[in-house]
């Protein structure tokens, strides 16, 4: 299986920043468990590749191919 990077780095930083803050707010008793959830889109972050994109057929991370040569 060939995982290809399909997050961006600001895609990468909001997935960080969204996945600490709702961890935090668990840990703090804010919201509940259910913000463990916060766990997903920080490990999706850290990998580069969202399998909810690869779905979708979305990419935000700027293209790795080369262009053809003409």
């Amino acid at each position: 299986m060939n995982i290809v990077p399909n997050v961006g780095s600001t895609d990468k930083i909001i997935r960080l920043a969204v996945g600490a803050l709702l961890i935090l707010l668990a840990l703090f008793g804010v919201i509940g468990w259910w913000g463990w959830i916060g766990v997903v889109p920080i490990a999706t972050a850290l990998m580069n590749w969202c399998p909810a994109y690869t779905l979708l057929g979305i990419k935000t991370c700027p293209s790795t191919s080369n262009p053809p040569d003409a």
